[in-house]
């Protein structure tokens, strides 16, 4: 269980130029099964406010001084400023090159065009206060909405806006994360103590309790399409039955450990951030077994965590203000101080090449790229 950190380089800052764009919604029609698209006069779109700054570009240089960890290769890290007040949430990179983000407190999903800093804001619905946002099957961004406590999908070519509600008499679920499981079913949870699904060809949400009540939050998919969701108010996590949507809970080794996201690597193992323990933990199906690791830091708190195309797991650490990268392999973590202070990345996602985050403190983007 041993962990090494590196000083790092000190960050040179480029300033680029950013444009804005603009986006629009679809129409009110009525779709089949009570699926409903917002109403475009109280959904029009229109262009984000100018960011102060354009992207700001930071490179490690090979002189090592201040605290950030020294990388396989060159590390940029680079930020995009996000229209004030949009306190992104969680962040999706799309096929196209484009990057999906919640903008919870404007009541919408963002795009970032990261080419030219351009930013475009599709509102969602009076009320919305969108958490969660991944891209489907479908190409679509699906967005887990707790102020509309309703899943959301976008269309990602018209920008069309399409709800889908949990089901009538729902208490409020504050709908935190989905997936889609292996079959194209959707999966999600909710915080105030349920966890759910939605089959996007039936148009069916269908919601169920979850054990020990509030709690449920991240939630993720393995290779082999096991569906997996932490608890974080419950401490564990749970391992859903699709035939009977029962739960099977998984208690890791630390009691009160504040179970927050998970992920899964490409052998199926867990990884999990315990934010109320400053850990990191991993949960092995094959062996039913548990190993937990100590962030490096005097008071580390783990938020998001994201397992990259090499099984290199990624953590945010509000403690640090930081980005943790973990090598299973070799049990030891680097420490990423992000150039923001109070960045709060609350979660993360990627693709090969690229790991993005939503600073929420901040209203920016981050993208560690190259080198990775």
């Amino acid at each position: 269980m041993s962990f090494r950190t590196r000083k790092a380089a000190r960050f040179v800052t480029i300033i680029l130029t950013a444009f804005l764009a603009s986006g629009c919604t679809g129409s009110n029609q009525p779709l089949p099964n009570g699926v409903i698209t917002p109403d475009p006069g109280a959904l029009s779109s229109s262009p984000s406010t100018p960011p102060v700054s354009g992207p700001t570009l930071h490179s490690a240089l090979e002189d090592p001084t201040p605290e950030v960890a020294e990388a396989d290769g060159p590390l940029v890290i680079v930020e995009y400023p996000v229209p004030s007040g949009s306190h992104p949430h969680d962040v999706a990179p799309a096929p196209d090159g484009t990057v999906w983000y919640t903008a919870q407190n404007a009541g919408a999903l963002g795009r970032l065009d990261p080419a030219s800093g351009a930013t475009t804001h599709i509102p969602l619905g009076i009320g919305s206060a969108p958490h969660g946002v991944i891209v489907g099957p479908d190409g679509g961004a699906w967005v887990t909405d707790s102020g509309l406590n309703a899943i959301v999908r976008v269309d990602p070519l018209t920008e069309a806006v399409t709800r889908f509600p949990l089901p009538t008499g729902s208490a409020y679920a504050n709908l935190n994360t989905a997936v889609f499981d292996n079959t194209g079913v959707l999966w999600f949870t909710g915080q105030s103590g349920v966890y759910g699904r939605l089959d996007p060809d039936q148009g069916i949400v269908e919601v169920f309790a979850a054990p020990r009540e509030r709690g449920p939050y991240g939630i993720a998919v393995t290779p082999g399409g096991e569906v997996y969701y932490a608890s974080l108010a419950g401490s564990y996590v749970g391992h859903i039955n699709p035939s009977t949507a029962g739960v099977e809970i998984l208690e890791p080794p630390t009691a009160r450990q504040g179970a927050r996201r998970v992920w899964s690597d490409s052998q199926g193992r867990l990884w999990v951030s315990e934010w109320d323990a400053g850990q990191l933990a991993m949960f092995d199906p094959g062996t039913n077994g548990w190993r937990e690791w100590k962030l490096p830091g005097e008071d580390p708190s783990p938020y998001a965590v994201y397992v990259d195309e090499r099984d290199r797991v990624w953590l945010s650490d509000f403690g640090s203000n930081s980005i943790v990268r973990f090598d299973p392999d070799l049990e030891t973590f680097e420490v990423f101080p992000i150039p923001s202070p109070g960045a709060a990345v609350r979660q993360m996602l990627g693709r090969p090449g690229e790991v993005w985050g939503a600073e929420s403190g901040t209203d920016k983007l981050i993208v560690l790229r190259a080198g990775l």
